[in-house]
């Protein structure tokens, strides 16, 4: 009986989701279209998209640390991606203009694809070329100065473990544009969805900011000991903030 009326609300939340974006599609798309410069008006209404939809649906997005981020700077935003409602927490907790990096087999997704690529950037993870022509179009916009969000881990975290090993692609990046690097620790978004289903639960999820870490200068060993420190930092801010994951084994990051 419970998995029935989960599935009920579920399919309310999906309908909800669908209807908003179809609400809100053109607000979204328009200054985009016009200029780059105009993706702050868009994000008001991805804002209310996703706040009205989770509003609707039963979901609180609890954000602590916004002192953290000072709104003139750019950062490169990291984050622990344990669920797909990862998605709306990125505009309801940063309160920058930013891009996000998204799977290419979301942009064939009927006018979501479409909405979304306007604030995306969609990379073919199994295409070398793909990836160096993402990064190019991130370093973009960093010189423009909007600000990133990357989930290092590269998938979905469906362990029991705090994260997955990292990919180095973030860090590069931090170094090469000397952006600074803004931790972030998700907490709860695998119970709102959990891990291998695709039902939704009500209930809250808390976004945590640390402290923004500086690339140090290039060298041979400098992405590898910094996506290492950066690691360390998440780690130790999910398992204080989170008592249900295990303390990570820290393997070496992907290279």
């Amino acid at each position: 009986m419970i998995k029935f009326f989960q599935w009920i609300y579920t399919l309310y939340s999906a309908f909800l989701f669908i209807i908003l974006m179809l609400m809100f599609s053109l607000f979204i798309i328009t200054p985009l279209l016009i200029s780059d410069r105009a993706g702050k008006v868009s994000f008001i209404f991805i804002r209310l998209w996703a706040g009205i939809w989770a509003a609707l649906s039963g979901i609180r997005f609890e954000v602590y640390g916004k002192e953290h981020i000072d709104p003139t700077t750019s950062y490169i935003y990291v984050f622990n991606h344990r669920s797909f409602i990862d998605a709306p927490m990125i505009p309801l907790s940063i309160p920058q203009e930013v891009r996000a990096i998204g799977k290419k087999e979301l942009s064939r997704i009927p006018l979501f694809g479409t909405l979304i690529g306007k604030v995306a950037v969609w990379v073919d993870r199994s295409s070398a070329a793909s990836r160096k022509l993402s990064v190019a179009r991130l370093i973009e916009y960093l010189d423009k100065g909007i600000s990133i969000v990357m989930a290092p881990e590269g998938t979905r975290n469906d362990t029991v473990d705090a994260l997955l090993p990292f990919q180095k692609g973030a860090f590069r990046l931090s170094i090469e544009s000397q952006i600074p690097i803004m931790p972030m620790a998700v907490i709860g978004a695998d119970r709102i969805m959990k891990r291998g289903s695709i039902l939704l639960s009500p209930g809250t999820v808390r976004v945590y900011f640390s402290q923004a870490m500086m690339p140090p200068a290039n060298s041979e060993t400098a992405v590898q000991e910094f996506c290492e420190q950066v690691r360390v930092r998440m780690a130790a801010l999910v398992l204080m903030k989170d008592k249900t994951t295990q303390i990570p084994q820290l393997r070496p990051p992907h290279r």
